[in-house]
């Protein structure tokens, strides 16, 4: 059957009427950035409102987005009835369920952000919006020649114009396109040639297609139109009309024959817009081993909220642990949010829920289209019982009925959002979030971050600690190599491979077994240097290196900037010397795979990087080649270090430890511990054992060290007491203040201006401020970045991050402000 429409759009045509409403106005929380607090509006007679709808209203000359947060039976003192504005529209209903509001405001209040700014990461794109500007001609008061009759920029906006099929354009594109083209806008419209209106925004809208319903039935049918009647008998009487003409290999003329003989129905019908994925086997609940089967009753055992750290190494069978206590929160009616830190291990994980679950399971992340992320929200509010699987943007999920909610490789950066307001952790919000639902909070690795470790060495009801030390079937965890790349070289050897991967990679194909190649970066190579004077080719609008991207022999030398995205050619002297003798340096996944083709060119190896997996549906199309044994090889940055599970892997090496080794953060071990244990674990999944091979020019580093071993425990315990002596996360807290803008100068006075502040701000809060300072790279996209960095201890954080929402306030225009809350990344 098809799915019925959910939630529906309401225009204001067509707005609903309630007879019984008392409240004559509602506040609403608008979008525009330079409006604090909420605005008054007046409810029309025949609209009814509800908190938390989405709404069209006025504002000064245009429509503007909002959302509606309380209704008023009466106004203020200070407001004059006959100036209050009237809503324009409902836009959308009842988006957010019970407890929704409460998380967002902890969200913005946390995290130092305008309430609309977490509302908007919260919505799914399209929902809020702005009226635009148009231009449009009125060809009848036009005369013969009229460029004649006007200033060359009047004539270049016509001529624009013109040259549309319906005659008009935005304001803001003619602007864009035409230089002063709004003294040309003034001059047609004084001459009556032109007009203008506001476009109100244009929200997503539901999919209308076509479905086919069976009716009855008729004697006077061919063949061809009873073959049809059968096939959606079969199919429980409705079907759309492309997989019914595709099903029985006919036209519409066929099936609307059969609506004029009344025997169907074609009628418009939402088709909700979902990620689409394969179509799975059936799968059954695997037998678990001990240590699973003690999880599973733990956490079924479990009522209300706890905070679960599952703490198993790689191929210990946590995923299936989650799937089986997804299981009878499903049956009792409830949902589960599961989350894992790329869309690139959505894939694998999907099709394993699908495969036991069925249509239960949607997929919710930032790679969907917006129609399908819209139709995947709306959806979600029916209540229906669920798992939904997407990024850290799927904690916002608007599930009325969450049981459980599960955070896969907890300990990965990419749960923090960075690059705009808010930057919440994903494992922050959903610790808030299982609170306020009361129901269990499960968070799954096998290198777990140190915030979580430390919390299991404080016992606690709701803290509890549950380990898998052994892989299922007692699977042997892959032996540790360490090779001394210092030696390889003093032995002679500039191979980007050692000797012991070079053995390696020969004896992978005679074994017909597969292996993964890590490299910390992508690219063909890291930087491009004179060998005569030392030069470093570096991006023209950032302090950093270009970085050198092959794509085929003989083809144009491609220099990019991994931060800005520009692009050159590679010049064929050195620009400040003349010397034809320019290297590139450094190792990335392109350089490694054109060494591959060149001394294994018997091996077929695939890029698993962010440049090879920009399009849609490219994760899942490299892995199936993968799985599907048309490549022996996986050469890929960290989204290789994550979730994949593919039994023929024997053989991970990392081409390049130093590359996670050495970075100039309180966060750098643990995070080289990190993506090198996982990689690492990726091997010996399967009936096969595997081997692990880490090529390094530092052996005796203590993240080296430990990795040899498998031994965690040891690390995070040496980690942990480094962090208290030095009283970082999880025994202080940290705030940290970028700032940016074009001009270098005022950055600076700028932030010794708010550094002095912040310093009178937590004077006696016992609060370390350290800065101003430039950034570890100072410069991205023509913008000067400074930074500052709070320091205090986790007791007196909730009061300064009041105080701090202040600082916007004071920067100039030129100057933007973000503030980090727990930062990840202090560069």
């Amino acid at each position: 059957m098809l799915k019925s429409p959910v939630s529906p759009i309401v225009s204001a045509n067509k707005a609903s009427y309630n007879p019984h409403l008392t409240s004559k106005w509602v506040e609403v929380l608008v979008d525009c950035p330079d409006i604090e607090g909420l605005l008054t509006y007046r409810l029309p007679s025949d609209v009814s409102v509800q908190p938390g709808d989405v709404l069209n209203v006025p504002l000064r000359n245009q429509i503007v987005g909002g959302i509606a947060i309380r209704l008023r039976s009466s106004l203020p003192p200070d407001l004059s009835e006959d100036k209050i504005k009237e809503v324009e529209t409902v836009v959308s209903e009842s988006l957010f369920p019970s407890h929704y509001w409460e998380l967002l405001e902890q969200i913005a209040q946390y995290y130092c952000t305008p309430l609309l700014s977490v509302i908007r990461t919260a919505l799914p794109p399209g929902l809020l919006g702005k009226s635009q500007l148009r231009i449009r001609l009125k060809p009848e008061a036009i005369p013969t020649g009229a460029e004649t009759f006007c200033s060359p920029v009047a004539a270049s906006v016509l001529r624009r114009l013109q040259s549309q099929k319906i005659g008009e354009y935005s304001a803001i594109y003619l602007r864009n396109k035409i230089k002063g083209a709004q003294r040309g806008i003034n001059e047609l419209m004084r001459r009556g040639w032109v007009e203008s209106y506001l476009q109100q925004p244009q929200p997503s809208r539901p999919k209308q297609q076509k479905a086919v319903l069976l009716v009855g039935d008729s004697p006077d049918l061919t063949s061809r139109q009873r073959e049809v009647l059968e096939m959606l008998r079969r199919r429980g009487g409705e079907l759309w009309l492309t997989e019914l003409l595709q099903a029985c290999s006919t036209t519409s003329s066929t099936v609307s024959a059969l609506e004029k003989k009344g025997c169907v129905v074609i009628q418009a019908q939402e088709r909700l817009r979902f990620a689409e994925t394969p179509t799975q086997e059936v799968d059954r609940a695997k037998v678990l081993n001990n240590a699973q089967q003690n999880a599973l009753d733990t956490i079924l055992g479990i009522t209300g909220y706890s905070e679960v750290l599952l703490h198993g190494v790689t191929g210990s069978g946590k995923t299936e642990v989650y799937l089986q206590a997804i299981a009878p929160r499903l049956n009792s009616g409830e949902s589960v949010l599961l989350l894992v830190p790329e869309i690139g291990l959505t894939p694998q994980l999907c099709d394993r829920a699908r495969a036991r679950f069925g249509t239960q399971v949607c997929i919710y992340h930032s790679g969907l289209s917006t129609g399908e992320r819209y139709d995947t929200w709306r959806q979600m509010l029916t209540g229906e019982p669920q798992v939904v699987i997407g990024t850290r943007s799927a904690i916002f999920a608007p599930l009325p009925q969450l049981g459980m909610i599960i955070l896969d490789e907890e300990h990965d950066s990419s749960f923090k959002q960075n690059q705009r307001l808010p930057t919440y952790h994903a494992r922050t919000v959903a610790k808030w979030r299982s609170k306020l639902e009361n129901c269990p909070l499960i968070l799954g690795s096998a290198t777990p971050s140190l915030e979580s470790w430390e919390t299991q060495t404080r016992p606690s009801p709701q803290k509890i600690y549950l380990s898998l030390p052994e892989r299922v079937y007692s699977r042997p965890l892959p032996p540790v190599s360490i090779v001394d790349m210092r030696k390889e070289l003093q032995q002679g050897n500039r191979s980007i491979f050692s000797q012991p991967l070079q053995t390696a990679l020969q004896q992978l194909k005679a074994t017909r077994k597969q292996g993964i190649l890590f490299i910390p970066r992508r690219g063909h190579s890291t930087f491009v240097s004179c060998r005569s004077c030392g030069y470093v080719i570096e991006c023209p609008h950032c302090d950093v290196s270009l970085s050198y991207h092959y794509t085929h022999e003989g083809a144009t030398q491609t220099l990019r900037c991994h931060y800005c995205n520009h692009t050159q050619m590679q010049p064929p002297q050195c620009p400040a010397c003349g010397s034809p003798y320019l290297k590139h340096f450094g190792t990335g996944t392109q350089r490694v795979k054109q060494a591959l083709d060149q001394e294994f060119p018997e091996l077929r190896a695939l890029r698993f990087d962010s440049d090879t997996t920009r399009t849609k549906g490219a994760h899942r199309s490299l892995l199936n080649q993968f799985t599907n044994y048309e490549a022996d090889l996986l050469v890929g940055t960290q989204m290789l270090t994550k979730g994949l599970d593919i039994a023929e892997v024997t053989l991970v090496a990392v081409v390049s430890a130093d590359g996670v080794l050495h970075r100039s953060d309180y966060m750098a071990a643990e995070r080289a511990y990190s993506t090198l244990a996982q990689v690492a674990g990726r091997a010996g999944r399967g009936d096969d054992p595997g081997v692990v091979i880490i090529q390094t020019y530092s052996p005796e580093h203590p993240v080296i060290e430990a990795l040899r071993t498998h031994d965690y425990q040891r690390f995070a315990q040496a980690e942990l007491e480094n962090r208290q002596a030095y009283h970082y996360p999880p025994y202080g807290k940290l705030i940290l203040l970028n700032l940016s803008g074009l001009d270098a100068l005022e950055v600076q006075q700028t932030a010794t201006m708010l550094a002095d502040v912040c310093r009178e701000m937590t004077g006696e809060n016992q609060a370390e401020i350290l800065g101003p300072a430039p950034a570890s790279i100072m410069r991205i996209a023509r913008r000067y970045r400074w930074q500052i960095l709070l320091k205090y201890p986790p007791s007196v954080g909730e009061n300064i991050l009041t105080e701090l929402m202040e600082l916007y306030a004071l920067c100039p225009k030129g100057v933007s402000l973000k503030i980090d809350v727990d930062p990840l990344d202090m560069g």
